[in-house]
C-alpha cells in the first residue's frame, strides 16, 4: 500500500512538472508578449523594456523557469491584469464557489444516477429500463446552454419562482444555486445512469451471479454482496471524471447565470488575456484532474479486491 501511494504521488509530481514546463513555454517563453499582455497594446517599447528588466525577464530562460516554478509552489501567482489584485485573492474564492456548486450537483447526480442505473440494470429490457434509458438519452443530448434557456424560461419568466441570475450580490443565497445546479443535474445524470445500467446489466449475466442465484441465496444478498460492488467500478470512474468537468467545464452554466465561479473566471481571463490568471487556472485545473484520477486508482482497489496495489 505504501509503495502504491508513493508511485501515485510520483506520477502526480511528474505530471505537474511536465505541465508546468508546457505552460511556461506557451505563455512565458516570449517576454515581449508577456509585457504587451500586462502593459497593454498601446504601451511604448521603452515602457515594456523597463517592465521586463524590473521583473527579471532579461535573465536566462532556465533561471526564469525555476523562479516561476518556485513562486507557483508557494502560491504566489502574480497580479491579475484584469482585476488589479493578486491572483490568489480572486482565484481561491472563485474556486470555492465552483466547489459549492459542483458538490451540490454531485450530491444529487450520484445517488440518483446510481439508484436508477442499478434498478434498470437488474431488469434489462423492462418497461422501466426503456423509460429511464429514453429520458437519459434525451437529457444528455441537450447541451447546457439550451437546457439553461429552457429552465430559465419556465422558472424565471413564466412561473417567476426563481431569480434569473446567481451572482450572490446580496450575500450567500442557496436559492440562487437551484437553477445552475438543475442544469448540471439535468445534463449529467443521464450519462452516469446509462453507464451504471450497462455495468449492472453485464454483472447480472456473469457466471458467479448466476451461480449464487442457483445456489438459493436471497436475491437481495446476491445484488448487494456479489453484483453491486463490481458493477460500481465503471460508474466510479465516470463520477471521478465529472469532477474535472464540474471544475472547468461549467463555463457556459456559470456565465449564463452570472455565477462567480472558476469556469467564469477562466473565461474572463482568456477574453482579457490575463496571462498570470490563465497560468494559475491551468495549473489548478490540471492538479485537480490528476488528483481525482489518483483517488480513482485508490478507489478501484477497494471496489475490486482482484486489483492489486501495483
Amino acid at each position: 500500500m505504501t509503495l502504491f501511494l508513493a508511485r501515485r504521488l510520483g506520477y502526480l509530481v511528474l505530471t505537474m512538472f511536465a505541465v508546468s514546463i508546457l505552460v511556461f513555454l506557451l505563455l512565458e517563453i516570449s517576454p515581449g508578449n508577456v509585457a504587451i499582455k500586462v502593459l497593454g497594446p498601446y504601451s511604448t517599447f521603452e515602457q515594456r523594456d523597463l517592465w521586463l528588466t524590473a521583473h527579471g525577464y532579461d535573465r536566462p530562460v532556465l533561471v526564469r523557469y525555476v523562479e516561476w516554478l518556485g513562486r507557483f509552489a508557494s502560491f504566489n501567482f502574480g497580479e491579475s491584469t484584469r482585476f488589479k489584485v493578486p491572483v490568489a485573492d480572486i482565484l481561491w474564492p472563485r474556486l470555492g464557489n465552483t466547489a459549492i456548486l459542483g458538490l451540490t450537483a454531485l450530491g444529487i447526480i450520484v445517488p440518483m444516477s446510481l439508484i436508477l442505473g442499478v434498478l434498470v440494470g437488474m431488469r434489462e429490457g423492462a418497461v422501466l429500463d426503456r423509460i429511464i434509458s429514453l429520458v437519459s438519452i434525451l437529457t444528455t443530448s441537450i447541451p447546457e446552454f439550451a437546457s439553461a434557456v429552457f429552465i430559465a424560461a419556465i422558472f424565471v419568466f413564466w412561473l417567476g419562482w426563481l431569480p434569473g441570475t446567481s451572482g450572490m450580490i446580496n450575500g450567500w443565497n442557496p436559492v440562487e444555486l437551484i437553477l445552475p445546479a438543475s442544469v448540471l443535474v439535468l445534463y449529467d445524470f443521464g450519462y452516469i445512469t446509462r453507464m451504471t445500467r450497462a455495468s449492472m446489466a453485464e454483472v447480472m449475466t456473469s457466471p458467479y451471479v448466476r451461480t449464487a442465484i442457483l445456489k438459493g441465496l436471497p436475491y437481495r444478498r446476491v445484488i448487494v454482496t456479489h453484483a453491486l460492488r463490481n458493477a460500481l467500478i465503471a460508474p466510479f470512474t465516470v463520477v471521478m471524471l465529472q469532477i474535472n468537468w464540474l471544475l472547468s467545464g461549467v463555463i457556459v452554466v456559470e456565465f449564463f447565470f452570472a455565477y462567480k465561479g472558476f469556469g467564469a473566471l477562466l473565461l474572463e481571463a482568456s477574453l482579457n488575456q490575463d496571462i498570470f490568471l490563465i497560468e494559475a487556472c491551468t495549473m489548478v485545473a490540471v492538479f485537480v484532474a490528476v488528483m481525482t484520477q489518483t483517488l480513482a486508482d485508490i478507489g478501484y482497489t477497494f471496489l475490486n479486491p482482484r486489483i492489486r496495489f501495483t
